[in-house]
């Protein structure tokens, strides 16, 4: 593993492509027959199309100039005014089309769509996992989805449980939602297996399979997750936390990024980089079925909440509370440069957008919860 201050490649450029020691992912079998059983009572998945055609609440432009939110801020957007001030689910992660597709937009429309991620924080007694949400960029309009587990009893019997991850990061690669869960590693789901629960806002406090029924809390899809990539160490080496997550699509090959969170001033703020095979978008893995980063860097920044590549070099988030704006910080590892008051306070997950140079985030704080976009060129 490197430590802080020694050399690396620049990204996307590893020439012999040598694999990181010491920290992997590994998946486990994906829950095809849970999956299957739950279709068999929701009906055939209604998949992204179908979600997309079913979309119901809207984004707002904000109510102040985009530049009042930070230095950095060209657009904004605020959720609807339920969603802007709820306090049982906070906004995390960010993708977009633009790392799903090389064209970046998805439908038979061509669609220009982002997605995000929600964790339930469980102030109302009740924890309900976490969630995506699909947003329309052209109409605004936008959809939750609640993240579930499908799972049989010892009886045999389908049962249907919250995803329980803090959901800090998200990356939408070809098919796939792979999702941040800390010191699990990632959840990954396949957007085709999103499903239409019958009602709508029904029956918000519960969740469960009861013979033909299912309650999701209120939501009115859900997305099973299919797999685990399971975070593993050596002896003798610290284990890596994934925190947020991002793509680098334009590396060869592309890679997955992840990064640490840390508040403390003991703890490690690494950035991590695995490789993905296009043909499939999961990661690549050895012989041994086990996934290796191509690279880890020391040399992060205290309180990233979220890293992307663009232009060459890191852009990372660094929130500073519920009341002070938040920071960028941009360059390689160990000596990036830091832009105070760049973006509102909060900021989280990253993601490029390369056909418009705009990186994109999202903040979490209730009354304080927008969707941004900067000009990746003002850090240069």
């Amino acid at each position: 593993m490197r430590e802080a201050g020694e050399s690396s490649p620049p990204p996307g450029h590893e020439e012999t492509r040598p694999h990181v020691e010491g920290v992997h992912l590994q998946r486990t079998d994906d829950n095809v027959r849970e999956i299957a059983a739950l279709a068999a009572v929701l009906g055939e998945p209604a998949g992204l199309d179908g979600l997309l055609s079913d979309l119901k609440y809207r984004l707002r432009p904000a109510r102040v100039l985009p530049r009042l939110l930070g230095r950095a801020v060209r657009r904004a957007w605020a959720w609807d005014a339920y969603d802007e001030r709820d306090e049982n689910w906070y906004p995390q992660g960010i993708s977009t089309s633009a790392d799903s597709s090389d064209t970046e937009v998805v439908g038979p429309d061509g669609r220009r769509v982002l997605v995000t991620t929600w964790y339930s924080t469980g102030k109302d007694g009740i924890k309900r996992g976490s969630r995506v949400t699909f947003i329309d960029l052209d109409t605004l309009e936008y959809r939750h989805v609640l993240l579930v587990v499908p799972v049989f009893d010892k009886a045999g019997v389908l049962q249907l449980r919250p995803m329980n991850i803090h959901a800090g990061g998200i990356v939408w690669a070809g098919p796939w939602l792979h999702i941040a869960a800390t010191s699990r590693g990632f959840v990954t789901a396949r957007v085709d297996d999103i499903m239409r629960v019958a009602g709508d806002d029904d029956h918000p406090d519960e969740i469960g399979v009861s013979g033909t029924r299912v309650a999701s809390f209120g939501h009115r899809y859900v997305l099973p997750v299919r797999a685990t990539y399971q975070a593993f160490t050596d002896e003798g080496h610290d284990k890596l936390r994934y925190s947020f997550l991002s793509l680098d699509r334009r590396s060869d090959p592309p890679a997955l990024v992840a990064g640490e969170y840390a508040l403390d001033p003991d703890a490690s703020t690494r950035l991590a980089r695995y490789p993905l095979d296009p043909a499939t978008w999961q990661l690549e893995t050895g012989e041994d079925g086990i996934s290796r980063p191509l690279a880890i860097d020391e040399g992060g920044v205290r309180q990233m909440q979220g890293a992307v590549l663009a232009g060459g070099r890191y852009h990372v988030t660094v929130s500073r509370g519920r009341w002070m704006p938040g920071t960028v910080a941009a360059g390689q590892p160990g000596s990036m440069r830091v832009r105070r008051w760049a973006v509102p306070m909060g900021p989280e997950d990253l993601s490029y957008w390369p056909s418009t140079d705009r990186i994109w985030t999202v903040t979490e704080h209730p009354r304080r919860r927008w969707i941004i976009s900067m000009d990746r060129r003002w850090f240069d």
